[in-house]
């Protein structure tokens, strides 16, 4: 069975500073295929390009030159209005800071992106209290954020960016602000949504742990992908030694 492309990066480009002395090329020709329901983490040092990479493949910023196409419709071409609706189709966003609206509920901030979008009132509440089921945050749905856990507001987070069903979750540093528990319940929570769902999920971390949950890594260095990883028949402590050896080997490099 043909695997079909969820994302296609093709030469994209991108430079800051048009127009002034201070050029800086922070992404040099990046290509990517992203099929369904994969995983993909990216990794590289810090100023790799690596938030650059996911803001350019996610429409939150443009590429200057090259082509992104998501779910087979090119980004560049779209009107801001159209690039708008496009996300509450097909993408779910997920942040290191939980961007959480405190005014609002937790129910309330779940349904934000159903509510912008103008969703039937009892269509919002079904989606959002089986969503928040799921994610075990039910019992905090008229809590307000500053009464939640770390943890459980993260949940939240995830909780707005599913409600959509989107085609694709981008997640960036997702669990950086979590201890070592909650990361592991994220992730492992990643891990299924993936596996036993289909989510594709396309998420930044620098830590070499949180990045083997995932199916391929892609190391960016000096705005380029430097080298690729492919989990494949390798168990998940096979794949952690494999990436850690990556870090080990590019941190060797700054004292040769």
């Amino acid at each position: 069975m043909e695997r079909k492309e969820i994302l296609v990066a093709d030469k994209i480009t991108k430079i800051y500073g048009i127009g002034t002395k201070t050029l800086y090329e922070a992404l040099h020709e990046v290509s990517l295929t992203m099929y369904e329901g994969e995983f993909v983490c990216i990794m590289g040092p810090s100023g790799a390009g690596k938030s650059t990479f996911i803001n350019n493949l996610s429409t939150i910023d443009i590429p200057t030159k090259g082509k992104v196409f998501i779910n087979g419709k090119e980004v560049r071409v779209m009107s801001e209005g159209e690039i708008g609706k496009f996300r509450y189709e097909n993408l779910g966003f997920i942040f290191q800071e939980f961007n959480l609206l405190d005014s609002l509920t937790i129910f309330e901030n779940i349904a934000v992106p159903l509510t912008l979008a103008n969703v039937d009132k009892k269509e919002i509440t079904k989606r959002v209290e089986e969503v928040a089921k799921k994610l075990d945050v039910a019992q905090t749905l008229d809590k307000y954020p500053n009464e939640c856990s770390g943890g459980q507001r993260q949940r939240v987070a995830i909780c707005r960016a599913l409600v959509t069903n989107p085609k694709l979750i981008v997640a960036d540093e997702p669990t950086g602000n979590l201890d070592s528990k909650n990361s592991h319940e994220i992730l492992s929570l990643f891990k299924e949504l993936n596996e036993k769902e289909g989510v594709s999920i396309l998420m930044v971390t620098h830590d070499s742990k949180i990045a083997s949950y995932s199916s391929k890594l892609l190391y960016i260095k000096d705005g380029i992908i430097d080298r690729t990883i492919e989990r494949e028949g390798l168990s998940q402590k096979e794949y952690f030694y494999k990436i850690v050896d990556i870090n080990s080997s590019e941190s060797q490099e700054l004292f040769e």
